[in-house]
């Protein structure tokens, strides 16, 4: 297969088109059009379907480009590498992280990075939603227990768990009554929460007062003592050693597992490596006591 075709293939399926390839890499279209027929023709495959004002690729367009594209950037950076005689990290390094680390962690990270590796530009987004990093060009993405992928791998470098609190000002209940809660979401979530306590088990009925979207907003509202929460005990455990909050038992089956995921291939980016060792420096033994540590800086 000519390397260089394939390039151009690459190029003209990240740009979406020859003429927007052309002007971004200031090269003829009809250079560009000629090497792609050409790749084509060797493989015996129609990449593109063809419109009179649109380019779309094909099946197998889209899984050759898939397969292909990471792996070309990646030898790129590498012969730019060797060529400078060194291997630091440098370009553009496209991660996503979930809400509530990015609104707590994910500022101080990125700067710190930043200022250790200053040649690589880093871009975060947040979003909870599952990304198609290939389809979005992300290097790398941070999950809360995703669901296995057999595209990704990854790691777990974060660790933490959910615990109910509530203010000092709001006692368990006696009986069975139910106790005013702030949930993340909607409002129509299960009526008790099953929680496991010092002294066993206890079930903890619950009546939802306040929605929320984010679990900073629900921890602010447990703190003026509207309801109890369920939260991660990173994010409250200075309040619960300060006595701003009281800890009412553990949630059974609550274990949360941070991931690092990035695109299956044998050659890993020197961007992505760099950025997995700096949060392994942040969280050296990935405990909740660490994040929470991390927080209060």
């Amino acid at each position: 297969m000519d390397l260089l075709a394939l390039a151009d293939f690459n190029l003209v399926a990240r740009h979406g088109g020859f003429g927007k390839a052309s002007r971004a890499a200031g090269r003829p279209k009809a250079t560009l059009s000629r090497r792609v027929a050409e790749l084509e023709a060797s493989l015996d495959l129609r990449l593109f379907e063809r419109g009179a004002r649109t380019l779309k690729l094909t099946e197998e367009g889209r899984a050759l480009f898939e397969r292909t594209g990471q792996l070309l950037a990646e030898l790129d950076e590498t012969a730019a590498a060797i060529a400078s005689g060194g291997h630091s990290p440098r370009g553009r390094l496209r991660i996503s992280a979930p809400l509530l680390f990015s609104q707590t962690a994910m500022g101080q990270l990125a700067a710190g990075f930043a200022l250790k590796h200053p040649e690589v530009r880093l871009e975060v987004t947040t979003e909870d939603r599952s990304v198609d990093m290939v389809e979005e060009a992300y290097d790398l993405v941070i999950r809360v227990n995703p669901e296995p992928d057999e595209s990704l791998v990854g790691r777990v470098f974060l660790r933490d768990r959910l615990v109910v609190v509530a203010s000092p000002g709001l006692s368990p209940p006696a009986d069975e009554a139910a106790v005013p809660a702030v949930v993340r979401g909607a409002a129509n979530q299960a009526d008790a929460w099953n929680v496991t306590t010092p002294t066993g088990r206890a079930r903890i009925a619950v009546s939802p007062v306040l929605s929320l979207s984010s679990l900073v907003m629900v921890r602010d509202a447990v703190r003026m003592g509207v309801g109890v929460g369920r939260l991660p005990v990173s994010l409250v455990s200075h309040d619960l050693a300060d006595g701003t909050l009281v800890h009412w038992g553990d949630v059974e089956g609550s274990a949360i597992s941070l991931w690092t995921l990035y695109p299956t291939r044998r050659l890993l980016s020197a961007r992505v490596s760099a950025f997995l060792d700096y949060l392994h420096e942040a969280f050296p033994n990935g405990t909740p006591d660490e994040l929470a540590a991390y927080l209060r800086r």
